[in-house]
């Protein structure tokens, strides 16, 4: 196979998108190994940083249609995949589409709904169709979710569960400008007249391609073998109360043989591993208490301390 058209994919998305958000080529990266995955990205981050700026960008680069639904304590399930409604001229019940029905999927402050509705999601997140009153509605392809919510804000807050985190391919964090990238950011026109600017730069057929040679990427015996030792060292560590499932290490899978992809490469070497599993792994497990590390940095020292093998291909 040849990785020229995965290379080409991933940097006209990055280049259109780095005209709105400056310096964060590396989570735009990622958001594209979720699209051709055909995973959900949950964006963790404060306020301000630019994630709705940044899925609204990616949204208008692929062409896809864009919804964003502000999350909130009374938000009902019905709000989201809509409803069955009495059309009196027809004297029928017909169903209308609710904002789930899109592309691409900004859920805003998602810890901000009640249980009820967060699991209104779990359906359409890993089967992508929605069911209303026994009928079954598929989604258009693409279709990715992507969820925002603040880390350190948890008063009113309905904290997600794990079989919903564990839906979600990966999460990113965007972090501050540097000190330059900001000033450059005040310097220019504001971010809206830019965004308004932008133009689709991929198509469907472009990504569907994708989507078949991705799975053509060559994973050696050696370096599956390092995946699973990822994986296993999760499931036996007294440090967290549940290891990685196996859609996380599914999911580490692929997203290892896009990295490669998007490298040039059609094999996946251990970097890759590495690279991909601190966005896919950290936010599907739970530490126990008396562990006084984060999730990112318990993965980091895992990663450390598990042999890298040395025969790649």
């Amino acid at each position: 196979m040849t990785t020229d058209a995965f290379v080409s994919f991933n940097k006209k998305i990055t280049e259109n998108c780095s005209r709105i958000i400056v310096g964060k080529e590396d989570v735009i990266r990622h958001l594209v190994i979720a699209l051709i995955a055909g995973g959900h990205v949950l964006l963790e981050d404060l306020p301000g940083t630019g994630k709705t700026m940044l899925l609204r960008a990616f949204a208008k680069s692929i062409g896809g249609d864009f919804k964003r639904i502000q999350f909130t304590p009374d938000l009902l399930p019905s709000d989201l995949t809509g409803i069955n409604f009495f059309h009196q001229q027809k004297g029928v019940f017909e169903f209308r589409p609710g904002p789930i029905f899109s592309n691409i999927v900004l859920a805003d402050e998602i810890n901000r709904a009640t249980p009820r509705s967060q699991s209104a999601l779990l359906e359409v997140m890993e089967e992508k169709q929605v069911t209303v009153d026994g009928a079954t509605y598929p989604m258009a392809e693409p279709y990715m979710v992507m969820a925002t919510q603040n880390p350190i804000e948890s008063f009113g807050t309905f904290p997600l569960p794990e079989a919903q985190l564990d839906r979600f391919f990966m999460r990113l964090s965007l972090g501050y400008m540097t000190r330059e990238q900001e000033i450059a950011v005040m310097s220019r026109p504001d971010s809206k007249e830019l965004l308004a600017e932008l133009t689709q730069v991929v198509d469907a057929e472009m990504l569907a391609e994708l989507r078949r040679e991705y799975r053509k990427v060559r994973v050696s015996d050696a370096v599956m073998s390092y995946i699973m030792d990822i994986i296993e060292a999760t499931r036996k560590s007294e440090l967290l109360a549940a290891g990685v499932s196996t859609r996380g290490s599914l999911a580490l899978c692929r997203a290892s043989q896009i990295s490669a992809a998007l490298e040039g490469r059609d094999f996946v070497i251990p970097e890759d591993v590495k690279r991909e599993a601190l966005t896919v792994l950290p936010h599907r497990v739970s530490l126990v208490r008396k562990s006084h590390l984060d999730n990112v940095t318990f993965f980091r020292n895992l990663l450390e301390e598990i042999q890298v093998p040395l025969e790649t291909v």
